[in-house]
């Protein structure tokens, strides 16, 4: 899928329907998971590209 420009003077609207509370609390979950383990791997990736102290 490619990227679509919006041409000038026209502004593509994009409507999405609402989230049920189910699935606002499953994404809500998700991103604070998806977050924490970024933050773990960053941890991790700069624990081992440090060099080592002498």
């Amino acid at each position: 899928m490619g990227l679509i420009r919006e041409p000038e003077g026209v502004d593509f609207v994009i409507k999405s329907k609402p989230l049920t509370e189910k699935q606002e609390k499953e994404l809500s979950k998700f991103i604070v998971k998806r977050k924490l383990e970024i933050k773990k791997n960053l941890k991790k990736r700069h624990i081992h590209t440090t060099a080592p102290q002498k």
